[in-house]
């Protein structure tokens, strides 16, 4: 069998090789370069290859995350995975998430105004968020002191499996900062 046919099976099954060895997402440039395929060629392998997963009940499926293209597991194999892993992925904690999310839905943005919506200080939990390689520093904005601006980065969408931040989900117009804290300290951790 030539892996550079032009025979679409062939085409997917070596996408499928390709993504089996991908430790992340990996892009339609990289994966149509490396096929020797148009974009547009690519695309249609990936249709191929997500259906024929799909009818053959394999427990794999092809994830849009991040600008690229990753195999992984369906789901509802979560437990068993977890399982055999046996170890917990480190757990962002509540105040990383919280900061995580002003920074997503507010990007690019400062350390001060972080802590302005959030109430408290911020700055351990920024740099716990850089060492996870969630956020990154994104410029100094022009005012005094210049302040560092904060954005997420490609392993947020991935964290989340995000395709891009449009599919974060919208957030409510009406709440204001303080009922948003507010509605957040009434849940429970």
């Amino acid at each position: 069998m030539s892996l550079e046919s032009d025979n679409p099976l062939d085409r997917a099954a070596s996408l499928e090789a390709l993504l089996f060895v991908g430790s992340e997402p990996l892009s339609i440039e990289a994966l149509s370069r490396a096929l020797l395929c148009s974009e547009e060629e690519l695309i249609a392998a990936v249709g191929d290859l997500q259906t024929r997963l799909d009818s053959s009940g394999s427990s794999l499926q092809i994830l849009s995350i991040a600008g690229g293209y990753q195999l992984a597991t369906r789901p509802a194999y979560s437990v068993i995975i977890g399982r055999l892993l046996a170890r917990q992925r480190g757990k962002l904690s509540r105040p990383a998430l919280e900061t995580l999310s002003i920074i997503a839905y507010r990007q690019p943005i400062t350390q001060p105004e972080i802590e302005a919506v959030r109430g408290v200080g911020c700055a351990s939990v920024l740099t716990t968020l850089i060492e996870r390689e969630l956020i990154e520093e994104a410029g100094r904005r022009a005012a005094p002191g210049r302040p560092i601006l904060y954005r997420t980065t490609q392993n947020f969408l991935h964290y989340f499996a995000l395709e891009d931040l449009a599919d974060l989900p919208p957030l409510e117009d009406a709440a204001s900062p303080d009922e948003v804290r507010s509605a957040m300290d009434s849940v429970d951790p």
